[in-house]
């Protein structure tokens, strides 16, 4: 993978006219040249063709930036593409860019780079890969059917055709495109292999999956022939234990970029993923996805290389799988090479280097030749040194260019662009130091003068190397003009200044040490006396940092008091802000300074060094080193601690130690009655007189040893189940209290006159119970049962005996004589004679339409025992109906009456009895047929009127008419008179088409009138009556009486 390059970098050679000439070197090496060589400011990138793209061309880009314009060239495979020398109808070049028509697959991948030159060199760019990209076609073959029990997981197999490059992505299609297959915890498509998983097989997932394939890179997708998916019904479904079936590998990971590790187990119940890095803290830059699926790591850091585990656990067991991840690194500059000019005969090293994971390989080029590696060193440079060169550094991710121009000069001493200052300034018994810096090469002699007087080294003189005049203890006497001369075998030049001596600053009023305590305001004064001629100002600045008093105004300010002075005022004092604190007065001409320390007393500082020593099932001994006691002696210590099972693993707790109450000075104490078998992690905080500090950088976790569980399961209970079982329930030990691996528990049961229990192991940690099948086992057996719970160190205790029952036998005896009878449109009556075979909890009622529905989708109700109240019978049957004699026999008989049937219609009864166990046999199947439904229509008020003395109202209506094919017969009406915002009344039956009804006296009263048939009671009409006169009325259609009857069920 390439990698950006760095900018370019470019030295600079310039030669002096008159070297130039001397030397007969071109005009451009004068020192007024203004050229310079090419410097890359676009370069050729890596590229995917596809094969079967429409444009038919490729176009690499390449501009470079020089004076004189650079030329082009490019090399394929580190041969020149001879452009000009040999056409060819495939290349061609467009300012710098290589334009390749109609490529070919075999010619014309590989690796390319763009030369640009000019007469100061030649630079190569960053080499560019083309490659051809394709993704053929599925094989046409059918695939097999896959045949999976439901429960079970099942895996179908992608297998990509051939393709390039590998940046696929992977769906399924189910049926038809463009419907794919949703992933969730239970699905999940692997964007390595494209394998579809699924940890449980459902009945819905029956149907036809393809691979979807598709390529970003030559944007072209492809699917596969369909594969039927078959689940087959097993009743139960059973549950299988977690089975990682997706397992990431060892993976390499580059710095700064993205990576995504996978994981997926198959089982019943759906198994849960957990990941976590073995011996650290998972990554704070982590995200997991897709049910726990992915694992993804943005902006991979070297820190977060080290070994991943994934586990997947459901009730029936646990899988993992460990792996490695390797963090490298592409190359990136950390040192390289810039523009450089030197002097003729002066020596020179260039060197670059490179932070890269492995390490990288570095090698040069000059002018585009390779230019050998490691560090290049001149001792005497010459013209044909100068040119461009290029520091190349690679390995396996990258490479990186760093391109720069070397120019060696020659010229005369010249100030013209960096003269000695014309007015100097220096301090009364100061330090002055004289800047002489003219450009010559080779290198000029320096040499100085005070007007007429020529300077030499003496001890109040110094002429250094790089040409500086540098007077000690300056005087006034020292005031004057001061020459430099510079001078080689290409010329001569001099530059002039006149220096001024001023008085030196001192220090009045220094700063004094101060003690404050935290959240106090203390003044540290400052005042110094300068030559009146010069500006002064105060600098402050604590242990090396200088305060900037506008960011850091809240608790530093500068008080002006006097002329001269520079007080700082320090509000609301910190711990942070104790130091040395240094003041110092400058001028232009010189500074002075003072200082003076500032105490801060508070709480103590954090303890330092924190580990855990001798760490037992229950103990461990802590050993820290004492803190900053900031000005106050440290009274106590107080532990906190951690760990993984708390509800809230952030939060921090005290913990016991030994002895309870840690004194100041201690360094170790024993933290006592912690939680065997599980994680911690502690913290120590330390109190003065001040109060409590801030606490320590957390120990390193540590798990405790394992231990013999203690707590036995609760609430032991059970009975009932399936014929032939024994059914033993209990309330899970939480995890807390498991104190080791490999937890589970012992169930032990016997009959009651037993003496030897019988003893099972239940291996899950998370089981509520257990069921023992023996066909030996009497229905509604007494049995004792106790519980205890194990780890790998040993049993803990059982638990109090509880006394439960096994299962009861299924009924084998069928209800008799059943009957039914329809009551209305929706209703039917069922009776049976009752199973007397015990015990029996109650009775289950199916029903389904002959014709119309399946049996296997009947209704059904179930009348527990306790609601076999007598049915009483004669309310709804004549006499003597099937020959029973109700008047004798009712109270023997049990019945219920079924509801929310539809109108007219032939039903089939079916009833059976039931316990615990199951269901039993049948009785007689009963075939009875629902009444017609009620007319639709509301009776039609006609009138109404008041009687004579105006005590009654007469209401009339006409008569409904019911539609013979579908509606019942009407055998008279219902009138029901009551108050409003009350439910009950006067009802009246009658068969005529009119009443007379009292006016009420107070309030408002409502007259509902309906017809009465076999199939029930029609729609309503309604006349509402004010005390003293009629209001209106109203009829409702069957559609509102609808409504009201959903709305008074779900009340």
């Amino acid at each position: 993978m390439e990698l950006p390059a760095l900018l370019l970098l470019v030295f600079s050679m310039c030669f002096s006219t008159t070297g130039a000439l001397f030397f007969d070197i071109p005009r451009i090496y004068g020192d007024d040249a203004t050229g310079y060589g090419p410097v890359f400011e676009e370069q050729p990138q890596d590229l995917i063709y596809p094969e079967e793209s429409a444009e038919a061309k490729i176009s690499m880009n390449c501009r470079a930036r020089a004076n004189p314009p650079a030329t082009y060239k490019w090399r394929l495979n580190n041969w020149e593409i001879k452009l000009l020398e040999q056409p060819d109808e495939h290349y061609s070049l467009v300012g710098g860019n290589l334009v390749i028509t109609n490529p070919v697959k075999g010619r014309h991948g590989g690796r390319y780079v763009c030369v640009a030159q000019n007469v100061y060199g030649t630079v190569f760019s960053k080499e560019a890969i083309v490659k051809f990209g394709y993704l053929e076609m599925f094989a046409t073959e059918e695939r097999e059917a896959v045949q999976v029990k439901e429960g079970q997981g099942a895996v179908l197999l992608c297998a990509p055709p051939p393709h390039y490059p590998d940046d696929l992505t992977f769906r399924w299609m189910l049926n038809e495109f463009p419907v794919f297959v949703p992933e969730d915890k239970r699905r999940f498509v692997s964007q390595r292999t494209g394998n579809l998983y699924i940890s449980k097989v459902e009945s819905t997932d029956m149907g036809n999956y393809s691979c979807f394939v598709s390529s970003p890179s030559i944007a072209k997708s492809v699917f596969s022939a369909f594969i039927p998916l078959v689940p087959l019904s097993e009743s139960p479904v059973r549950k299988y234990s977690a089975d990682i079936k997706v397992k990431f590998p060892d993976t390499y990971a580059l710095l700064a970029h993205n990576i995504t590790l996978e994981c997926f187990a198959l089982g019943n119940p759906i198994p849960e993923i957990r990941w976590r890095k073995v011996d650290a803290e998972l990554p704070t830059n982590h995200e997991v996805g897709m049910g726990g699926a992915l694992f993804h790591i943005y902006n991979v850091q070297t820190e977060d290389e080290g070994s991943y585990e994934c586990e997947a656990l459901n009730s029936k067991g646990k899988d993992w799988h460990r792996a490695w991840l390797y963090v490298e690194a592409a190359p990136e500059w950390a040192h390289h090479i810039n523009n450089t000019e030197k002097d003729i005969g002066s020596e020179l090293t260039l060197s670059c280097q490179a932070n890269a994971k492995p390490w990288v390989y570095i090698r040069w080029l000059k002018d585009g030749y390779s230019y050998g590696k490691g560090d290049l060193r001149f001792s005497s440079l010459t013209f044909e040194d100068s040119g461009m060169y290029q520091c190349i550094a690679e390995n396996r991710y990258g490479i990186i260019y760093a391109n720069a121009e070397l120019r060696v000069i020659v010229c005369a001493p010249t100030f013209e662009n960096n003269p000695v200052r014309k007015k100097l300034l220096g301090a009364k018994k100061g330090r002055v130091v004289i800047e002489c810096k003219p450009r010559a090469a080779p290198k000029a002699k320096i040499t100085w003068s005070k007007g007429t007087e020529l300077l030499s080294n003496s001890p109040r003189m110094r002429i250094w190397d790089d040409g500086s005049l540098e007077i000690f203890n300056a005087t006034l006497t020292d005031e004057g003009r001061y020459t430099c001369f510079a001078e080689n075998d290409k010329g001569k030049a001099n530059s002039s200044g006149v220096l001024t001596i001023t008085e030196a600053t001192k220090i009045t009023v220094a700063p004094s040490d101060t003690e404050v305590t935290v959240g106090e305001t203390t003044q540290m004064p400052c005042a110094a006396s300068h030559d009146p001629s010069l500006d002064i100002t105060f600098i402050w600045s604590v242990d090396s940092h200088i305060i900037d008093f506008d960011r850091e105004e809240e608790n530093y300010e500068r008080v002006m008091a006097y002329d001269s002075s520079g007080e700082l005022r320090i509000r609301n004092t910190q711990l942070k802000h104790a130091g040395r604190y240094t003041c110092t007065a400058q001028t232009i001409v010189d500074n002075v300074t003072a200082y003076a320390d500032l105490i801060v007393k508070g709480p103590p500082g954090p303890p330092g060094g924190l580990r855990v020593e001798e760490y037992k099932d229950k103990t461990v001994r802590l050993l820290w080193s004492r803190g900053a006691s900031h000005h106050s002696p440290i009274s106590r210590y107080t532990v906190q601690a951690r760990d993984s099972l708390s509800l809230d693993q952030e939060a921090w707790n005290n913990v016991s130690t030994s002895p309870p109450i840690v004194e100041g000075t201690a360094e170790m104490v024993n933290v006592v009655n912690l939680t065997p078998w599980t994680e911690y992690e502690f913290r120590v905080i330390a109190t003065n007189a001040f109060g409590t500090g801030e606490p320590s950088v957390p120990s390193p976790k540590i798990r405790t040893w394992e231990a013999v569980p203690v707590v036995a399961p609760t609430d032991i209970g059970g009975g009932g189940g399936a014929s032939k079982e024994l059914t033993i329930t209990w309330t899970p030990i939480p995890m807390r209290y498991y104190y080791g691996r490999n937890f589970g528990y012992y169930v032990a049961f016997k009959p009651h006159d037993y003496t030897d229990w019988w003893k099972v192991t239940v291996a899950d940690p998370e089981a509520r119970r257990y069921v023992h099948r023996d066909f030996s086992i009497p229905s509604a057996t007494e049995f004792q049962v106790k519980v205890k719970a194990y780890n790998s160190q040993g049993e803990g205790p059982y638990s109090l005996t509880a006394i439960i029952y096994s299962s009861l036998d299924v009924p084998t005896e069928a209800p008799a004589d059943v009957g039914a009878r329809g009551l209305t449109s929706t209703e039917v009556l069922v009776w049976w004679l009752p199973v007397f075979q015990q015990p029996v909890e109650g009775y289950q009622v199916r029903y389904w339409r002959k014709y119309d529905d399946n049996e296997a989708a009947a209704s059904r109700i179930f009348l527990e025992r306790s609601m076999e109240n007598v049915t009483r019978l004669e309310e709804y049957l004549e006499y003597w109906d099937y020959n029973v004699d109700w008047r004798i026999y009712n109270e023997a008989w049990v019945g219920t009456r079924l509801e929310n049937m539809l109108p007219d219609s032939h039903y089939m009864v079916e009833v059976r009895a039931y316990n615990d166990a199951g269901v039993g046999p049948p009785g007689d199947i009963f075939e009875v047929y629902t009444k017609k439904a009620p007319p639709r229509r509301p009776p039609k008020i006609v009138s109404w009127w008041y009687g004579f003395l105006k005590t009654t109202i007469y209401i009339s209506w006409d008569h409904v008419e019911a539609n013979e094919y579908n509606e019942s017969m009407v055998e008279g009406y219902k009138v029901l008179y009551r108050r409003v915002g009350y439910y009950t009344g006067v009802l009246t039956l009658t068969g005529r088409h009119y009443i007379w009804v009292p006016v009420p006296t107070e309030g408002n009263y409502v007259v509902e009138i309906r017809a009465r048939c076999e199939g029930g009671d029609g729609p309503i009409s309604r006349v509402r009556i004010q005390a003293g006169g009629v209001l209106g009325a109203q009829s409702l259609g069957v559609l509102t009486l609808l409504l009201v009857g959903l709305c008074s069920l779900s009340l």
